[in-house]
């Protein structure tokens, strides 16, 4: 059994990743739920005990491939397929969290997208009613902390990353403000940074 999830899809700032933790369900430590409803202490804790346990891996989806690929569907898929492919075996069974209005298909897109034969099941909100997938969703989570947390080391104060973030905002605000461009982290193709070099562009015009 397999369960597979994504972080980070819709920040304006770093990677997506997305894992695959392939084991038997009765072994998960206990206090597997849904990333979301954890601390990030206690989701360090279980991503150490999941990974002590069951087959695990992660794929990351940097910046530069997401601001190549207009569609994030196809994107999430990919990522998906690629977490799940390095642990998959023929016959596999699983479960993925969908990541399109459609879940069936993103299912079936999914498992066209992995070498060997395997099956299946995808459906919205699967970290919430499949241990398996919550487990997916904290190894996720997990990466997608540790990456936030390099791009504060490089950049300082980022914040969460995600556009409703006034930290993040601010950030970018400041930092397009300093350099006249967008920082590398940052994803060029979203209507937050945009807007962020639109302001800059005008408050330039305006200084004349």
């Amino acid at each position: 059994m397999f369960g597979v999830d994504e972080a980070g899809k819709g920040p304006v700032l770093g990677s997506m990743f997305a894992a695959c933790v392939k084991g038997e369900e009765p072994a998960l430590p206990e206090g597997v739920v849904d990333s979301k409803r954890l601390s990030p202490s206690r989701r360090e804790e279980l991503d150490s005990a999941i990974r002590d346990r069951f087959a695990v891996s992660v794929a990351e989806v940097p910046v530069a491939r997401i601001d190549g690929e207009e569609d994030m569907n196809t994107l999430t898929v990919a990522a998906q397929a690629e977490a799940l492919a390095e642990v998959a075996r023929e016959g596999d069974e699983g479960i993925v969290d969908a990541g399109d209005v459609d879940a069936a298909r993103f299912g079936r897109r999914v498992a066209d997208a992995v070498e060997v034969p395997v099956t299946i099941t995808a459906e919205h909100g699967a970290d919430d009613r499949y241990p398996i997938v919550a487990a997916a969703s904290i190894v996720a989570k997990v990466a997608r902390d540790a990456h936030v947390a390099e791009l504060e080391a490089t950049y300082g104060e980022v914040g969460s990353g995600y556009p409703s973030d006034p930290t993040t905002r601010e950030f970018l605000r400041a930092y397009v403000g300093e350099h006249g461009e967008l920082p590398a982290c940052a994803r060029a193709s979203w209507a937050t940074s945009r807007d962020v070099l639109a302001a800059a562009e005008q408050q330039s015009l305006d200084s004349f």
